[in-house]
């Protein structure tokens, strides 16, 4: 596998779950960039004390006015967590708790039960529990819905629910459960363990095709996919790969240029533009690829975001893939995250990334060149998923018009 943008190391990324559309990437010069313009970097001017304006005197008068009492601590902490979240819907000021749950999203691994869910209606359903986890042992099947932890129900805080289920490995949480099969409700517990989080999986379509799945881009991402290709490879002749990156919510920059130069041989993968020379680069595709002569169809969906995104760009403007499904999300932005005092960080947004074209995704998405009819699905056993089986008939329809072409 080409390693060519290592200097773009993940910092973190958001809990399943909490949030749509995210791409992370540290702050380190992208020194190994190619074609980023060299600029001086941008110099932030000290904050003065006069340019605080009014916010002094209305703390005072919060402080001795306001109907509860609150210490100027609590209103620093309020008044510098709105400033940052008044910039855009992704930049963020973390606590420490937060930062650890950043970083721990992206390691590949967390104490849990091992499942991927999505909201429900103040309840979890579950997409899939991971291979070997708690989950899995338990019992916990697609489909199955999860409405309380422990006793108490779900609520509309999935968020909140998904860091319940988790704790120290060996600790235990009891889940009841209506099972998707039957309506049957259930209470099962299970003991939490250090879960392995692969973000690719790989199953066969028919002779000669192969299904992947990414369900988000983490630092484990890359070799995951390395390992699907030599799985996938295994048993000539392969003529086409279906990618699937439905509901993948983005993650690590790195990733998803990783995965996308994994299958190119040239050309560009995304341009970032910014206010900082940091902000300001291109990466290209290096020479030689994993799967030559493969086939690549790329099924999508309006929950497919940010890094996802970069990848579907990526593949359709080299005219490496056909894209199928709905248009994206439209998450063009790139956080950097900024280590700050007492274990704290900054999550900002520093960089608007375009395609290779040159066009912005953000708020825009990316359109399929195959549109798939009727309403937008999550992803689901392979064999039986309908939108799968639209994309393989028409990978398999394209790979026999482009044999006969050749012959």
């Amino acid at each position: 596998m080409k390693r060519g943008y290592l200097w773009l190391v993940a910092a973190g990324a958001l809990a399943f779950g909490a949030a749509l559309g995210w791409l992370l990437r540290t702050d380190r010069p992208p020194a190994a960039a190619a074609g980023s313009p060299s600029a001086p970097p941008v110099m932030a001017t000290p904050v003065a004390i006069d340019t605080f304006g009014p916010l002094p005197e209305i703390m005072t008068q919060i402080r001795r006015e306001y109907v509860d009492e609150l210490s100027a601590a609590q209103l620093t902490e309020r008044a510098a967590r709105s400033m940052v979240a008044s910039l855009d819907a992704h930049s963020a000021l973390l606590d420490q708790r937060e930062y650890e749950e950043l970083r721990r999203g992206v390691a590949g691994n967390y104490p849990g039960i091992g499942i991927e869910v999505t909201a429900l209606d103040n309840a979890i359903r579950v997409l899939r529990p991971l291979p070997d986890s708690p989950a899995a042992r338990a019992g916990l099947l697609a489909g199955d819905v999860i409405l309380r932890i422990d006793g108490a129900p779900v609520g509309a805080n999935v968020g909140a629910a998904i860091e319940q289920m988790r704790g120290p490995a060996g600790s235990l949480v009891k889940l009841t459960v209506r099972r998707a099969v039957g309506n049957e409700l259930v209470d099962l517990v299970l003991e939490r363990a250090r879960v392995e989080v692969h973000s690719v999986t790989v199953d066969s379509l028919a002779p000669g095709y192969a299904y992947v799945r990414i369900a988000s881009f983490s630092d484990t991402t890359v070799a995951d996919f390395e390992r699907a290709v030599a799985a996938i490879r295994r048993e000539p002749p392969l003529r086409g790969v279906l990618l699937d990156v439905r509901n993948n919510p983005g993650g690590v920059l790195e990733a998803a240029v990783g995965v996308a130069d994994a299958l190119l041989t040239s050309g560009t993968i995304v341009r970032a533009e910014g206010r900082g020379a940091n902000a300001r680069f291109t990466l290209q595709a290096q020479p030689g690829e994993l799967l030559p002569d493969v086939a690549v169809a790329v099924l999508m969906n309006g929950a497919s975001a940010s890094a996802a995104e970069i990848l579907a760009g990526a593949l359709k403007d080299n005219a490496r893939a056909l894209l199928v499904g709905r248009r994206t999300y439209g998450k063009g932005t790139v956080q950097s995250i900024i280590p700050l005092s007492q274990g704290r960080a900054l999550k900002l947004t520093t960089s608007r990334y375009a395609r290779p074209s040159g066009e912005f995704i953000d708020q825009k998405g990316i359109e399929p060149d195959v549109y798939l009819p009727g309403p937008e699905t999550a992803s689901t056993d392979p064999a039986i998923d309908e939108d799968v089986r639209f994309t393989l008939r028409e990978l398999q329809r394209r790979t026999t018009t482009a044999k006969a072409k050749r012959t």
